[in-house]
């Protein structure tokens, strides 16, 4: 067989099409010595790319990922991911993992196959509660402390520092805007000072996703949603994901959506509601409003180091809609918005 089962999709990942030759990637997934299955670009990122192709004996649809980067600096990136799938697999709420390969040793990335799910994205103005109904069951799977999962001890400044790195990206580059350069700083010193102090305190942890935007959910009308792409997972508090979800630097980033304080109280109401015996939430609403305007943070500096990674090409993967998107972050009216709006107003 030649290039047909990728067609020219492949062309820029070097060895992947000689990689599915592979006999031990055949047999551990039951593929037979001869390929007979097509794989078609999926969906792209910025560090991966997704393939589906169909099971040519079982007829399963499934999804091949390669992995060419990490946005957490893990060796085995790959490898980090398919072990936080397997720990939320009794969810049902996640794709099954089938078959992993971190070791670089056939491809100079990481392969992951793992079943494809049905559904759409999600909106925020229909699918609200079938996203708390997700998140209450992902949340609720115990997670052994062993798990392998990163495990910050102090979560909001793991973050904070993770915002500090990111900005300096954008504030040492010659390619940004030397305004936007001391509006955004204003915005973190601002936020860092109020929010840096903030101790930890003892709350229950699970694996948690911290990448809620709404295309990572998929939305089924007559049956189960799921939650897709864990690439940042940690082992954490689950308020950090419910604030990065209901921030507007993550509503935003997917559509032109800014959730209004109503619904994002009557979310976080209906997730402790459906949460039940999962684990203790009903002290959650404090931590989720604390985890809001860090997230907001997190997401002007995280579009600022992208704006500067894409001007100058070392984005592994070009995304043409994450590009004009990191435009509108970093425009001034909405960086004085996140502004006033959620960091003047941290108490």
């Amino acid at each position: 067989m030649g290039k047909d089962i990728f067609g020219n999709e492949a062309d820029d990942i070097k060895g992947l099409l000689q990689y599915v030759h592979l006999k031990r990637y055949r047999q551990a997934l039951g593929l037979p010595d001869e390929i007979s299955e097509k794989y078609s670009i999926l969906a792209q990122g910025e560090y991966n790319r997704n393939y589906y192709f169909i099971h040519p004996v079982s007829g399963e649809k499934l999804i091949l990922r390669v992995n060419l980067g990490s946005q957490m600096g893990i060796k085995d990136q790959i490898g980090y991911e398919y072990n936080a799938l397997k720990l939320l697999e009794n969810s049902k709420r996640t794709p099954k993992a089938l078959y992993v390969d971190g070791s670089f040793k056939n491809l100079n990335y990481g392969i992951m196959v793992m079943e494809f799910l049905p559904g759409k994205v999600l909106d925020y103005k229909t699918d609200m509660k079938k996203a708390a109904a997700c998140l209450a069951d992902i949340h609720s799977v115990k997670i052994p402390e062993n798990s392998k999962l990163i495990m910050p001890e102090n979560p909001t400044g793991a973050i904070l520092d993770e915002c500090s790195r990111m900005l300096e990206v954008y504030i040492s580059s010659d390619v940004a805007d030397s305004k936007k350069k001391d509006l955004i700083s204003e915005i973190f010193k601002k936020g860092k000072e109020k929010l840096s102090g903030i101790k930890s305190m003892p709350f229950y942890r699970c694996c948690i996703n911290t990448e809620l935007n709404s295309n990572n959910f998929l939305i089924n009308e007559n049956g189960k949603d799921y939650l897709i792409d864990w690439e940042k997972p940690l082992y954490g508090d689950p308020a950090q994901d419910l604030g990065h979800f209901l921030a507007p630097t993550t509503t935003f980033w997917k559509t032109d959506i800014i959730l209004d304080s109503y619904e994002v109280e009557e979310f976080i109401k209906y997730y402790t509601a459906l949460v039940g015996n999962g684990f203790n939430a009903g002290d959650i609403r404090e931590r989720v409003y604390t985890y809001i305007p860090i997230n907001c943070l997190r997401g002007i500096t995280w579009c600022a180091m992208a704006w500067v990674q894409y001007r100058l090409a070392q984005k592994g993967l070009f995304n043409a809609s994450t590009a004009a998107k990191l435009d509108e972050y970093l425009d001034e009216n909405f960086l004085n918005m996140i502004k006033d709006k959620y960091i003047d107003n941290i108490p």
